[in-house]
Order: C-alpha cells, then structure tokens, then sequence
C-alpha cells in the first residue's frame, strides 16, 4: 500500500466516524431541547384543562384543542405523578398515526380523580430537528469532502520531490558519467534527502571506478605472467633429461596454470558483464546457433556415447553473439561433462524458453545455491563459475533463468519472457 493510500484511508475512516459521532450526539442533544420544549408546552395545556374544569366544572371538548389529543380515564385515587414520554397515536383529523409526545398525570377534577393523558404530535418538531440537522450537518459535510480533496492535492503536489528524488534512484547508472541529478525543492527534509544522496552517490561511483580499474588492470596483468609460465612449461616437458617423476610433476603444473588461466578470464569475463562493457547486439537465430553447437560438440558427446534429443522451433534474439555463443557452450558444456557414458542431452527451444536437461553422477544441486559464484557439486572438478557466468548474462538481457531436477534430469530453463517463468518452468518439467 502507498504512503498516501495509507494516510487517506486513516484520515478518511477517522473523519467518518467523527462525522458520525458529532452528527449523533449533535441530533441527540437537539432532540432533547425540542423535547423540553414540547414538554413545557404539555405542562402548560394541562394548566388550562385544569382552569377550564374549575370554572366550567365540566371537562373541556377535544375539538377545542385542535393539535392535542386530551384523553381522561376515571380512576378509585391519584396514584400517578407526572411523567412525559413518547408515543404512537392516531391522528383523527390527519386520519393516520404519527409520533407523538404525551404527558400523564392523576389529578382531582369536579371531586374525583382522574388519570389526564395529553398528545402532542411531534411531526412539526421532527420537521424541526430535520430541517436544524441538515444545515448543520451538510456543510460540515462538505467542508470535510473539501478539505479532503485539497489535502490530497496538497499531498501530491508535497511528495513531488520526493517521487522525483526516488525516480532519479531507480535510473541510477554507475556507468554513467552523469552523476545524480538534483531535485529542487523548498522542503528541508527533502532538501537533505537530496544532499546526502548526491553525495553518497558521488562516493560509490569513486569507489566503484576505482574497484573496476584495479580489477581490470589486475586481471590484464595476470596475463602476460601466467602466458611465460606456460610457455617456459611447454619448454621443460619438451626436455628428454626428465625423470618420469619431474615429467608428472611438470604436468601437474601445466594444468593447474590451465585452470589458473581459465579462472583469469572467467573473472574478467564476469568484469565486463557486471560493468556492461560487451554492447555489441544483433539479432541472432537461436537455432541455428544450437546447430552449430550440435556439431561442434559431436566428437565429445560420442565419445562418452551422449545421446543428444533437439527439439528446435526458430526463435530470434537480440543478443551479444560472444556473451551468447558462452552461454550456450557453458549449458552444454556442463550437460556433457556432468554427464555419465551413455548418458542422455535433451534440448528444447521455442518462443519462451530455451530447456537444457541432462542425466548425471550427482544429485540435484541446491536450486537456491546453483547460481553463485565458486558453487560447484562435490563431485565437480570445475571452479564454479560456469553457471554464475549464464546469469550474469541471462541478467543483462533481462531474461529468467531457473534450475530444477526432474526424474534424473538436471534442467537449466532460460526464460525469453522473465513474467512467465513459474509457469514454463512447471510445463517443462
């Protein structure tokens, strides 16, 4: 939920149930006062049924009242003292029922007792406490939808530099050389907001500038020193003075420096994905690409007897072919040295998703864990770069990639379409 969601949701509910709340308390004490007021009126309408009965000695006529309705009821003694109340009466002259407020009293008229009930309609009063309620309430009403409205264009118009300040974040580019833009505003909170980001923003371009150099001037370095040790290398096993311990020896070397090479470009590799430095992109027949590799592969699939099953439709992408052709010697590469004699490759391509399956020695890999650099199964003798090498470069295209291990396959999936990767990856499976 949104800041301003959430601000309005709690001002509107609290403004509502105040409105309630005032307009009840409101009603109720107006209901009240015109009770008292209708009160009184009784009080004083049984003064002059009494006056009239002491000088007439005689009740008087209903008709003569015409808003009232006089009731009397002889009783054996006054027991009764005055009480008011509300009531439902029928009113003959409207010919219909309607509330109405009564007083009742025991009282002495001609020499007996008798129990006088007097009717008031309230429909006037009712009309009243409407009409009062209304003017009040409506405005108030109103001025609450006003006030709303203009605090939530206040909010918005507020919260705009914030919305730009978090903008400016998302579109953040360490390998930009324009630095982070500055927002104008008048708010001191926000002004600092600014600041601090700018300057942090400054600072971590500084440093990563500065990683990026040593990294590549690191890994360029590398080069040339593990080159003269391969060459001196290649030099001493073609010596005819070795003993077979010294030649042994010698080759262990010779493939550890293999290894160490490997790992230097790997890692330099893995520089120039994270910095995006390989920008060169065209549209790429996907395909045709797995043909190739089919073929190239060739000798290493039967030589461990590999049985490899294409499944192809025609796909194009736009890709890097160099960051494509690695990813798709990576998938393969690993399906066929993970992969046991007489082992199985499955290939599936279509328009969401490339699906790479292999049989294998090990057991499934940690789905969460696969993807990491220097990860690799106990029975790997890789360095674990591999599979972190096909993210960084399913990433930079903005594709999906997931593991999964079914029925003895371990399957690599990349998604085309990232959005639609839970559900392709449950139908490959």
């Amino acid at each position: 939920m949104k800041l301003f969601t959430a601000y309005n949701r709690v001002l509107l509910i609290t403004s509502a149930i105040g409105l309630l709340i005032i307009g009840y308390l409101f009603y109720l004490t107006l209901s009240n006062y015109l009770n008292k007021q209708l009160d009184s009126y009784l009080s004083e309408e049984l003064l002059e049924v009494k006056d009239y009965t002491a000088k007439k000695e005689s009740f008087p006529a209903h008709q003569l009242f015409e808003d009232l309705v006089i009731e009397y009821r002889h009783i054996s003694s006054l027991g009764k003292k005055r009480h008011f109340g509300d009531t439902i009466f029928y009113n003959a002259k409207k010919r219909l029922e309607e509330s109405g407020r009564y007083l009742e009293e025991d009282v002495v008229l001609a020499g007996q007792s008798y129990r006088i009930k007097i009717i008031a309609s309230k429909v006037a009063h009712s009309e009243q406490i409407t009409s009062i309620f209304m003017v009040i309430i409506l405005p108030v009403l109103g001025l609450l939808i006003v006030l709303l409205v203009l605090n939530r264009y206040m909010m918005k118009r507020t919260w705009l530099p914030f919305r730009q300040l978090l903008l400016n974040l998302k579109s953040f580019n360490l390998n930009q050389e324009q630095g982070f833009a500055q927002v104008p505003t008048t708010i001191a909170e926000f002004k600092e907001l600014n600041d601090a980001i700018v300057d942090i923003s400054q600072r971590i371009k500084s440093d990563y500038r500065e990683i990026k150099l040593f990294t590549e001037n690191a890994a360029h370095e590398m080069m040339t020193p593990i080159a003269v040790i391969n060459a001196k290398l290649d030099m001493m096993l073609q010596s005819e003075d070795l003993s077979e311990v010294q030649s042994q020896n010698l080759i262990d070397l010779y493939k550890t420096t293999a290894k160490l090479t490997k790992l230097n470009q790997s890692l330099l590799l893995l520089v120039k994905i994270d910095n995006n430095l390989l920008r060169d992109r065209e549209q790429l027949n996907l395909k045709t690409m797995l043909l190739e590799k089919q073929h190239y592969f060739q000798e290493f699939t039967q030589q461990k007897g590999i049985e490899v099953n294409l499944e192809l439709q025609d796909h194009t992408l736009l890709m890097s072919r160099y960051l494509a052709d690695i990813l798709l010697d990576n998938l393969i590469g690993n399906a066929i040295r993970h992969n046991h004699k007489g082992g199985r490759i499955d290939i599936r391509l279509n328009e969401e998703a490339l699906w790479v399956g292999n049989t294998g020695h090990g057991e499934a890999l940690a789905e969460t864990e696969a993807f990491k650099r220097f990860y690799k199964s106990p029975s790997s003798e890789g360095m674990g770069l591999g599979l972190a090498i096909v993210k960084q470069i399913v990433e930079l295209h903005q594709f999906g990639i997931a593991y999964s291990y079914r029925a003895g396959l371990h399957a690599f999936t990349v998604f085309f379409n990232n959005n639609n990767s839970t559900s392709l990856l449950n139908e490959n499976s």
